[in-house]
């Protein structure tokens, strides 16, 4: 019957109509969140004057001033190094230890099996700000604060709830039937997770991905109280020096923003199948 419907005249104007106003919806939201980069991106190329005098004309004398000025005042030599160990080194334990954490609580049934769970997705509820003052106390009573071990626990410990929970709602879809038939045949539970479950979880493996290198990259309130040395910080805190007394130079303060929003860029255009797909097949099953 809706077949039928849609072959009349007045049904294939209502899809024709329909198509439009979805594509048009999608074009009006993509240039919402197109124009705020561009804006920012066209801004970085005036001085502070010239941005003063015209907030939304394109550059007269363009200048690339700006950002050798941000990147030796922000230090970014220093910094980006230390953004892509953290983001990749927290990532990489996160995604290792959720799946097999997944594995354990989906597959491998036991008393222990479910407060344990509980325990560890019950980490969702709690926010950033509860834990700064507990953790900068816990940092330095063991030790280890001021160093990059001490980011990348942390890192690896607030990424894990969600991610804990992702990979064993997914990791339940897979069949049973897979993990008793290699159990019968004399396969360890190690084995079974590299052989089966790790082949089978890398859509939920890429969307914790996508989450947490996001989030990582542009996290500022944790490793600004976990770090004090300049050379264990992160592109957040340096970009954070331009808005005090640099806060009013407008040129310099959009070209540090730029280049601590190129790499997620980046990383979108050329992961854009991969992060489509991982999203799409990674969906939790209800």
């Amino acid at each position: 019957m809706s077949e039928e419907i849609k072959t009349t005249p007045l049904g294939r104007l209502a899809a024709a109509l329909g198509r439009f106003f979805a594509y048009a919806a999608m074009g009006i939201f993509s240039l919402m969140t197109i124009y705020p980069i561009f804006w920012l991106v066209m801004n970085s190329f005036k001085t502070t004057r010239e941005f003063q005098v015209s907030q939304l004309g394109w550059p007269k004398e363009p200048t690339l001033k700006n950002y050798a000025q941000a990147w030796e005042m922000g230090e970014f030599g220093k910094l980006f190094p230390n953004s892509i160990i953290y983001t990749a080194g927290a990532t990489a334990g996160i995604i290792l230890l959720a799946l097999l954490a997944g594995f354990a609580f989906a597959k491998l049934k036991s008393r222990a099996t479910r407060p344990m769970y509980g325990s560890f997705v019950i980490g969702i509820l709690l926010t950033t700000n509860t834990l700064l003052i507990p953790l900068f106390l816990e940092m330095n009573l063991l030790g280890i604060y001021n160093t990059r071990f001490a980011v990348l626990l942390v890192y690896i410990g607030s990424g894990l709830p969600t991610a804990i929970y992702l990979c064993t709602e997914y990791i339940k879809s897979i069949p049973s039937a897979l993990v008793e038939s290699a159990r019968i045949d004399g396969a360890g539970f190690l084995r079974i997770f590299w052989k089966i479950i790790l082949p089978m979880a890398v859509p939920v493996a890429t969307t914790v991905a996508i989450l947490n290198i996001t989030s990582i990259w542009n996290e500022f309130a944790l490793i600004n109280i976990l770090v004090s040395k300049t050379e264990l910080k992160s592109l957040p805190l340096g970009m954070f020096k331009f808005s005090g007394s640099l806060s009013t130079d407008y040129g310099k303060q959009f070209a540090a923003l730029t280049i601590g929003m190129t790499p997620m860029l980046v990383f979108y255009v050329v992961f854009r199948k991969q992060i489509t797909k991982g999203v799409a097949a990674g969906a939790v099953k209800g």
